[in-house]
């Protein structure tokens, strides 16, 4: 069963791109977005990514770190960072555990071929280490999903202030 919002995260979220673990209470009394997506280099994929960093200043100002996340190997990953410059860690799921719990690990379809692959999918977690908020790939524009969260969270403080 996938997880939703009001879930509460796996402790251990994979290796990052230099093999360090990665857990949820790295993260403890911070808010932090983890965004899965299919894999390192691809067009939709690298979009997103310097998307997230282009806007990296104001999502930790709005009070979010960003941790990446697909089935690609540290190695994939290192190198996807230092093409562009990425300023955030990418976890390696390449057991495909954290995909299969968050329910995004499915079979796709593309020219006519089946095949098994990672749902491009945004979660963004509370500092307890709670689902608050989901993007689904229907939700997700890959060139502008920064922007997409801190219009969220913009909407979510004005409905706040009311």
């Amino acid at each position: 069963m996938a997880l939703a919002i009001g879930d509460k995260i796996p402790e251990v979220l994979g290796t990052d791109q230099a093999g360090n673990e990665v857990k949820t209470s790295d993260f403890k009394g911070r808010k932090f977005i983890l965004y899965f997506y299919p894999k390192d280099n691809t067009p939709g994929c690298t979009a997103e990514a310097c998307n997230f960093r282009d806007n990296f200043y104001e999502l930790r100002q709005a009070g979010y770190e960003i941790v990446g996340v697909s089935v690609d190997d540290e190695k994939s990953h290192t190198k996807f960072i230092e093409k562009y410059e990425l300023p955030f860690r990418l976890v390696s799921d390449k057991d495909k555990v954290l995909v299969e719990e968050f329910g995004i690990w499915t079979e796709k379809t593309l020219a006519g071929k089946k095949y098994m692959g990672t749902l491009r999918s945004t979660f963004l977690i509370d500092e307890n280490g709670v689902i608050e908020h989901t993007f689904s790939p229907k939700d997700i524009k890959a060139k502008e999903h920064a922007e997409q969260i801190l219009d969220w969270l913009t909407e979510l403080k004005n409905k706040n202030k009311k």
